[in-house]
């Protein structure tokens, strides 16, 4: 039975997770929180699970690769230098990191990828996602994780093409640029918008969360699979064979 281990145990993700394992049939490690030493908890559990703090990540980086053990990044809010970090921590062990664990967002970020890769760049793409009034990041992680497999179908990368708030800007809209809008209020889980806007048609491609447990789930999910994984950096896609 994998025993699997959560940083960030006493948060909502964190209690749906520790949930979600007993459901899964696997086992619960333990838990830390802020302040806990990271360590013990990374040499008993088969893999970990990280839905903490971004300044709680390199720590929790450095104890697994210590000792050797896997570790689901579900942290958001990341730095370049978090990315970095990730990729140094890769090379020794097993490390999904995702901005979203939810299965249907993953398949969501498939099509959008799919989508953008056969329309022109006469056809703008807009990202709408909103959250509950206490999500202290935006654009939301998924946000910037569908921008990603946007910009990625037209072979650029995001940080060229992306557009944080229309606030302020004059003139038109710049020509294959991927736009953002974030909304906060309520208790939003997490809705989410992908708009191709041309000339006289629109698609729009769209996920709502209407329970936290969906993300949960995905995240022990995720766990199971890297537990038998070999040192390298995944994707939820990999998960699912995508």
């Amino acid at each position: 039975m994998t025993a699997i281990g959560i940083y960030g145990s006493a948060g909502r993700m964190g209690r749906a997770i520790t949930d979600a394992i007993e459901a899964a049939g696997a086992q619960l490690a333990g838990g830390v929180d802020a302040g806990d030493d990271p360590a013990p908890l990374a040499t008993t559990a088969d893999v970990l699970v990280d839905f903490s703090t971004p300044s709680a990540l390199e720590a929790h980086l450095a104890a697994a690769r210590a000792a050797g053990t896997g570790i689901v990044v579900g942290t958001t809010g990341l730095s370049p230098r978090h990315q970095s970090l990730i990729d140094e921590a890769a090379l020794d062990i097993a490390v999904l990191q995702t901005g979203n664990t939810s299965l249907g967002v993953t398949l969501l970020g498939i099509l959008v990828r799919e989508a953008a890769a056969r329309l022109g760049p006469d056809w703008d793409v807009e990202i709408v996602e909103m959250h509950h009034r206490h999500k202290v990041d935006a654009p939301s992680g998924t946000a910037l994780l569908l921008g990603e497999a946007a910009a990625k179908g037209r072979g650029s990368s995001l940080a060229e093409l992306r557009v944080d708030s229309r606030a302020g800007l004059v003139g038109s809209r710049s020509e294959g640029t991927i736009g953002f809008a974030s909304l906060r209020g309520g208790s939003v889980i997490g809705d989410h918008s992908v708009i191709f806007a041309g000339e006289g048609e629109r698609i729009e491609l769209n996920h709502r969360g209407d329970d936290r447990s969906i993300f949960a789930r995905g995240a022990v999910r995720a766990a199971l699979w890297l537990a038998d994984q070999p040192a390298g950096r995944y994707r939820m896609g990999d998960v699912l064979g995508l």
